[in-house]
C-alpha cells in the first residue's frame, strides 16, 4: 500500500479530523477551510472520472462531461484497476444511501 509511506501524526490528524465530521454541512464547512475551491473540485471531478469508469464510459465521454484530462482519467483507472479498492468502496457506500 502506497499509503504507508505517507503514514505519520500529520496525516493521522488529518484523517481523524475527517472522520470526526458528523454531517454533509459541517463537510462543506470542514473543506472550504482546509481546501481551495480549485482543490476540492479536484477531488470531486476525480470520484466522478471513477464512477463514469465503472459505468464503462469512455475516455472521450469522461473527458467532455468532466473537463478531467487524460491524464487524470488514466491515473484513476490505474486506481480503481491497482489500487486500493477504496473508490470502489466509497462510490458502493454512498449509492446505498
Amino acid at each position: 500500500m502506497q499509503i504507508d509511506k505517507l503514514r505519520g501524526k500529520e496525516l493521522d490528524q488529518l484523517f481523524q479530523a475527517v472522520l470526526s465530521i458528523k454531517d454533509l454541512d459541517e463537510c462543506y464547512r470542514f473543506f472550504d477551510d482546509l481546501c481551495t475551491v480549485n482543490e476540492i473540485q479536484s477531488l470531486a471531478q476525480r470520484l466522478e472520472v471513477a464512477r463514469m469508469l465503472q459505468e464503462g464510459k469512455t475516455y472521450h465521454k469522461i473527458e467532455t462531461e468532466t473537463g478531467a484530462s487524460t491524464a487524470t482519467i488514466s491515473r484513476v483507472k490505474r486506481c480503481l484497476n491497482y489500487g486500493n479498492d477504496a473508490y470502489t468502496m466509497a462510490l458502493d457506500r454512498i449509492k446505498e444511501e
